[in-house]
């Protein structure tokens, strides 16, 4: 029924089937019937290439790199959603197999031609460690989906491809460069030495003239500062003697000076001896008469103090009263207001239920009326349906049928009938001969009699007009203009 299954350290227990909605990875897990569990293991492995790319000078070049990649693990070493796609993707295929080595190389050698082809290849000569670096981020970036990670990234020396001769060309004239820098610091060297050997000769003689000239000037130096230094002393004794001298003085004034002062401070300690006492007894006097001030004040505040205190009673009793008064006035008023308020309460709900009960009323007589109406209605089109079914689907012989049993006709007649009654048409008859005359109320307008059809068609022209004009008279009241013609006046 079921067995439990443990995996190893380096492994993981990709369990599915019944209770699982996808896949559950575990360290060890019951396995039920229905359910299927395969270990998987999550060793990183080394997957060396040889890959082909071509710089932004379209030279090509491989790169040899080995790459260590596995499953990634979170840093509590629990598994996430990244161990959960390498269980689903990878894991049902071996590590080792053409399958996941074709698709880990596929990313490295698609993200390594994408980044060669933007660099020369000097930028990835001189910058091998950034360009490694970017290698790594980029195809990390797509294994992410496959949920494996880049443990380490070996990146060796770029080597030619076979037919090409780059590196080997690039090689050659490096050494042939430094064979040639030999060459020229081999003759700088020895040009070096020729000229300083020269140059030290020179700077000899001129070093030994210069100190012969340097003793002669010291000599004489030598004799003008002993003489200078002759003349110092006997000057600086005769300052000392004089100095001495003044000293002396200036120690007898400061003497002299001194024992002024000290006869100042004498008879000055003495008047402020006298003077201190004096102070002192104006002081203890000022005490003495303050004391008594305050003793008096002391008496006058507790004497105005129990005044006030009395008084201060005497007004909170009042105040309290008069606040209790206040009170229960409030609160009778306030009960009396909520009084009324319950009673216009009661009130206002009897009105509601009692307009409740009327409005429950009406519709209840309205869902009547609609109930037998919809019911006459059903009968009518049951009735309908009859007829139509009676008479054979003719539907113009129902329609027929239910305006006459309606007495729509009838009341069509009615209507027309009333609509033509009081009508009281006006009939004017124009009559218009070959003689020119004209019938009654007439106007003659045709002429002299001559043949011709051409005169035959105006004359037919002129008799239309005058029941024209007559007639927009007639109903609008405009008369024609007067060039035109004039109508005859209605007998009174």
């Amino acid at each position: 029924m079921a067995s439990f299954k443990v995996a190893d350290a380096s492994e993981y227990l990709a369990i599915t089937g019944w209770g699982i909605d996808d896949v559950k990875l575990a360290k060890k897990a019951w396995v039920w019937v229905g359910q299927q569990c395969k270990k998987f293991d999550i060793t990183p492995v080394n997957y060396e290439f040889e890959v082909h790319a071509m710089s932004s000078e379209k030279l090509p070049f491989i790169l040899p790199a080995v790459f260590t990649i596995g499953p990634k693990i979170a840093d509590d070493g629990t598994h996430g959603a990244s161990l959960l796609l390498y269980a689903k993707l990878i894991a049902p295929h071996d590590k080792n197999s053409s399958h996941v080595r074709e698709l880990v190389k596929g990313v490295i050698e698609g993200e390594t031609r994408v980044l060669a082809a933007s660099m020369t290849m000097e930028e990835i000569f001189q910058g091998t460690k950034s360009f490694k670096q970017a290698v790594f981020e980029n195809v990390q970036l797509e294994l992410n989906q496959f949920g494996l990670y880049i443990y380490n990234a070996n990146v060796k020396q770029l080597v030619d491809v076979p037919g090409q001769e780059y590196f080997s060309y690039l090689g050659q004239k490096t050494q042939q460069g430094a064979v040639n820098q030999a060459k020229v610091d081999v003759a700088e060297a020895r040009m070096r030495g020729a000229v300083g050997a020269k140059e030290r000769e020179g700077t000899t003689l001129q070093k030994a003239a210069e100190v012969d000239a340097q003793t002669k000037v010291f000599r004489v130096r030598q004799e003008a500062i002993g003489i200078k230094e002759q003349a110092k002393v006997e000057a600086e004794v005769k300052v000392f003697e004089n100095e001495r001298e003044a000293v002396v003085a200036a120690a007898k004034a400061d003497l002299a000076t001194k024992k002024a002062a000290w006869d100042r401070q004498t008879k000055v300690a003495e008047v402020e001896a006298a003077k201190a006492v004096a102070i002192r007894e104006a002081e203890l006097q000022m005490e003495v008469e303050r004391k008594n001030a305050l003793r008096l004040t002391e008496k006058l505040k507790a004497e105005q103090l129990s005044k006030a205190t009395v008084q201060y009673d005497t007004q909170v009793q009042d105040s309290n009263a008069a606040l209790y008064s206040r009170q229960k006035a409030a609160e009778a008023k306030l009960y009396e207001q909520q009084k009324a308020a319950e009673a216009r309460k009661a009130q206002a709900d009897a009105q509601f239920f009692e307009q409740k009960l009327a409005e429950d009323a009406k519709l209840y007589a309205k869902q009547k009326e609609a109930e037998s109406l919809a019911t006459v209605g059903k009968a009518k089109a049951d009735y309908v349906a009859s007829m139509l079914q009676a008479l054979g689907g003719n539907y113009h012989a129902l329609r027929d049928y239910l305006m006459i049993d309606g007495g729509l006709y009838q009341e069509m007649a009615r209507i027309n009938a009333g609509a033509v009654s009081g009508m009281q048409p006006k009939i004017s008859i124009w009559t218009n001969g070959s003689d020119g005359g004209s019938g009654a109320g007439g106007v003659d307008l045709a002429g002299s009699p001559s043949g011709g059809a051409a005169m035959q068609q105006v004359a037919g022209v002129y008799k239309m007009l005058p029941p024209l004009l007559s007639t927009v008279h007639e109903q609008t009241g405009m008369l024609p203009p007067a060039w035109m013609g004039a109508l005859p006046k209605e007998a009174n």
